[in-house]
Order: C-alpha cells, then structure tokens, then sequence
C-alpha cells in the first residue's frame, strides 16, 4: 500500500468545539478536528475519506479475506475468542478486560500513558477523555459511555508530553483516524484497543432514548443491547432493568442515532490491533478478536486471568434480518407484551454466538446503506466499503 504522505503540522492554535467541521452534519466527533491535526482530516475522517481496505494493509500487514466468512464479518484476525474475568472488577460493565489490559500495560512500562475516557464530574455520560498515567485513573473510565466522544482531542498533548509508548481506547471512527495520522505522532509504539460500536447519540439524544425506554432514567449507571435481544439497564441500587429490542419505541427513536453512527460500516473496529466486545460471544462472557502480532502481545498480559471458551455459533438469521427492514423503515412499534413474547421465542430459537453477531451487523448495514443511498447518493459508492456491499447484497431492499 501506498500511504499518503502529510505536510507536516503547524503547531496551530487548536480549533474551538464549535468551530466549522469538514465532514459537517456526518461529523462523529472524534477529537481530530479539535487539534493541529486538523489539517489532515480530509484524508483521514471516516466520513470523508473511507479506507479501510487501505489502513487494514497498513496495520496488520493484509486486508481481509472477502472470501473467508469470518473476515467478510469480523475483519482481519488471528484468532477469536469468547472471555471472562475469573475475578472480575468491582463496578466493571462486564468483567473488566479492557480496565485490566490497560492496567497490566501501564505498570509493566509497555506503555507511558493510556488514552480512554472518563466522564465530568456533572454527568456520568458527559465524555471527557484524558490520557491516564495511573491504574486509577483507566480505573475512573471503566463502563461505556454511550455518547460521540472526543478522544483524538488529546492527541496534542501526547506529542506535547514526549511520550513515546501509548495505548489508546476507542471506537472505530476515532480508530480510523487515528491510524490515517499514526506517523505524524512521533510515537516508537502504539497500541490499539478497540470495541464495537454502533448506535452512539449526543448527549440529548441519550436523554430521550433514556426517557423513552427505561422505568428510572435519572438513576440508570449504564446499559447495552445484549445478546438475548433485550436492553439491559443497570441502576444505582444496583437492580437490572430489561426491555425487549421488539418493545423500544421505534417510531420515536428512529431519528434519535448521530448521523454519523447512521453511516458507518465498521461495527467491528476493524484497525485495531485487540477487540473487546460482547456481540459474538454467549451471554455472559465476552467476544475477543486478536487482529495481528501486537493485539496478541496484548491479550497474553492477562490471559492468565481469564476463563476462555472456543466461539459458537447457532441458528439462522437470514430471515429475521429481511423482516427488521421494513419494520424499522416503517418505524413499527410492538406492544409490549407482544414485544416480551417475541423475545422469549426468538432468544430460544433465534442467532447465538457468532451467528447473533452476523444478525447485528446485518441488521445495521442494511439499515445504514438505505440512510446513505437515500440522504447521501453521491457517496454511496465510495463511501460503502466492499466487505459491506456484499454483506447488504445478501438482501432484498426497498427501491427506495
């Protein structure tokens, strides 16, 4: 692969949050455009430049193997896994793998700092990203925030601080740009630790999806979209709350997803070196995709802390992919006791393990090449990544 090469950075003032941003309304808010490196990202946002083939290549030496199912899916990868803390973190949102990989790297001098993301004392989902220099503060970030996030916005202070060994936490448009400027960094040695992602919203829009789905939005601690196709809701009490996928309130929330979130195509984190998630993994544990030498280098850190299992995976979801696109399309709207049903025959006989993961993925590609074959024609074809065209080929979509 040819990368492009950058003018080197002015050491400019670094724009105000409000200042004018390239990508405009597709803009994730990942940071860049908030630092001098601002003036590379025509070529490195995921919104207007898409190349993931070509970063691929960059970072794990290939791109994927359209003709190997797993990679179609999952990206480039050595191997996967499904994971769990034998002894898990107090206060983690799963088990704490990521916390704990970012712990063992930081106090065995792999690295000088970890980037990640806190929240403001105001708002436990405000974002405020930093780079951490101490267990307790990768401790302070445990548990998602689900709302766009400014994590490339210290970029500036990494070059500023002299570090030359970091690991960065984040998601795949935060990735993707991140990967496009990695030569500008002046690092010896990145890290890459990724998660899954889909579905982020600004902060309002995180208070009307909040409003709309749980019985207590002042005190939920956090959430997530589970593989038994329910919503779980963990409260300050520390109670657990579901809400079947069938009973959210579609024709209100629909329009509630950052644009953005509505075009992407890398659910996965494909250019990360290490992905920790829980889409392909059973109920319970945590899916794992080691992507090349260094994610593995990564993961030996705290294999000695987990219980692993091979990945499975079970059922078909070829059929409930085809009916979720006009429902959604149409903004449908279950009752809730039809909703609670349908959850409890499709969590019975429905996609399990990898197979829920392809049900995701999906259920998400289809719906986002219909958002940008209709609201942005012009970028459909070099925006829609090929591996995506051939997962979203495998349907019957509306004309129009």
């Amino acid at each position: 692969m040819t990368s492009v090469d950058f003018p080197k950075h002015k050491k400019a003032k670094a724009l105000k949050p409000t200042s004018r941003r390239p990508a405009k309304e597709l803009c994730s808010e990942c940071g860049l455009c908030d630092t001098y490196y601002v003036h590379y990202v025509k070529e490195a946002c995921a919104f207007i430049n898409q190349q993931i083939g070509e970063l691929e290549e960059q970072t794990h030496t290939r791109s994927r193997n359209l003709d190997n199912p797993d990679e179609l899916y999952f990206g480039v990868q050595q191997e996967m896994m499904a994971a769990r803390k034998t002894e898990p973190i107090e206060g983690a949102q799963w088990t704490g793998i990521v916390s704990s990989i970012a712990i063992e790297m930081l106090s065995s001098g792999m690295v000088e700092g970890v980037v990640c993301v806190q929240n403001t004392k105001e708002d436990r989902f405000q974002p405020m990203p930093i780079i951490a220099r101490t267990p307790e503060e990768i401790l302070a970030a445990k548990v998602n925030k689900p709302t766009l996030s400014p994590n490339l916005s210290v970029l500036e202070q990494i070059e500023q601080s002299g570090m030359k060994r970091l690991l960065v936490i984040g998601v795949g448009c935060q990735i993707q740009a991140l990967r496009a400027v990695e030569k500008e960094l002046g690092l010896e040695k990145l890290y890459v630790l990724g998660t899954p992602c889909v579905d982020n919203v600004n902060r309002a829009g995180l208070q009307k999806f909040l409003e709309t789905t749980s019985r207590s939005p002042k005190t939920v601690v956090h959430y997530e979209f589970m593989q038994d196709f329910r919503v779980h809701f963990k409260h300050e009490d520390g109670s657990t709350e579901t809400v079947p996928f069938f009973g959210l309130k579609t024709n209100q929330l629909k329009d509630v997803f950052a644009p953005s979130c509505m075009s992407c195509f890398d659910y996965v984190n494909s250019l990360a070196d290490l992905v920790v998630g829980y889409m392909g993994a059973p109920f319970g544990w945590q899916w794992i995709v080691v992507r090349n030498d260094t994610g593995k280098e990564m993961l030996e850190l705290v294999k000695d802390q987990l219980e692993t299992q091979p990945v499975m995976s079970k059922g078909d979801r070829k059929e409930a992919v085809q009916q979720s696109i006009p429902a959604y399309d149409k903004g449908v709207t279950l009752p809730m006791w039809a909703a609670k049903l349908m959850g409890v025959v499709i969590e019975k006989i429905g996609p399990k393990g990898l197979e829920y993961a392809r049900f995701s993925i999906d259920s998400h590609f289809t719906r986002n090449y219909l958002y940008v074959k209709r609201n942005y024609p012009h970028k459909l074809e070099a925006h829609v990544p090929e591996f995506a065209k051939r997962i979203v080929s495998q349907y019957k979509l509306p004309e129009k």
